[in-house]
């Protein structure tokens, strides 16, 4: 992926948050330069995995395939004693006719929220034990409050202020409908860890290998500089 088009996904990221009123912390507004000089006092940023996240999941079609998303607050499950926290918080972005790839969690349960913009269309699949999908059963479906059943490979759509609850082992994907333009998404659920807990199906990569064809305007979150 081309670090102009990371630049250009966190400016629309950026942008979408001041129009729908997400203030984001300190950490995330601190440039490439001021990280060289940040020391251990953002060690949670570091540890954590704490701000900025783009990836096109390996495939160099952003436009297609892709998100955006900015780790508010999180806990590391390999480091409780220092970071204890079991929970986590996202912000998502995704752009009209861009998806977002089908996998599941291990570990973390989540609820999605539409915070603003358009509809967002989250397809869900049960999976087998040996974590095939399962594209026969009915899936159980939990959105504010009511808990109804949908037909395998279902795409429920949240409206703005609606949410879904993702269980374990729930394969979901993500998807603008069309004609309603770049959603805003918020993320709520235990401890996230992107780098054991994603089982893509098909496989695909998490983070992106990055192309340097112009300076950073931000750091993503796995490449803050170690502590002076």
């Amino acid at each position: 992926m081309k670090r102009s088009e990371i630049n250009n996904a966190l400016r629309e990221l950026e942008a979408m948050c001041e129009k729908y009123h997400c203030y984001l912390p300190p950490f995330c507004h601190f440039t490439p330069e001021q990280w060289q000089n940040i020391g251990h006092e953002y060690d949670e940023v570091r540890d954590c995995m704490l701000g900025w996240d783009i990836t096109d999941f390996g495939l160099g079609d952003f436009d297609k395939v892709g998100f955006s998303l900015i780790t508010i607050r999180n806990g590391n499950r390999a480091m409780m004693d220092k970071y204890p926290k079991v929970y986590a918080e996202k912000l998502l972005y995704l752009k009209e006719g861009q998806t977002a790839c089908n996998h599941f969690h291990w570990y973390k349960t989540e609820d999605i929220i539409n915070r603003g913009g358009g509809n967002v269309l989250i397809r869900v699949y049960n999976s087998h034990p040996d974590e095939s999908i399962d594209y026969e059963s009915d899936v159980t479906v939990h959105m504010d409050g009511r808990t109804f059943t949908v037909p395998a490979g279902t795409q429920v759509r949240l409206m703005p202020g609606e949410s879904i609850h993702i269980q374990q082992f729930m394969y979901h994907d993500f998807a603008v409908e069309e004609g309603t333009g770049p959603v805003l998404l918020g993320e709520v659920s235990q401890c996230n860890d992107d780098n054991t807990d994603n089982r893509f199906n098909p496989p695909v990569g998490r983070f992106p290998a990055i192309e340097e064809d112009e300076a950073p305007y931000r750091l993503l979150c796995n490449e803050y500089p170690e502590a002076k």
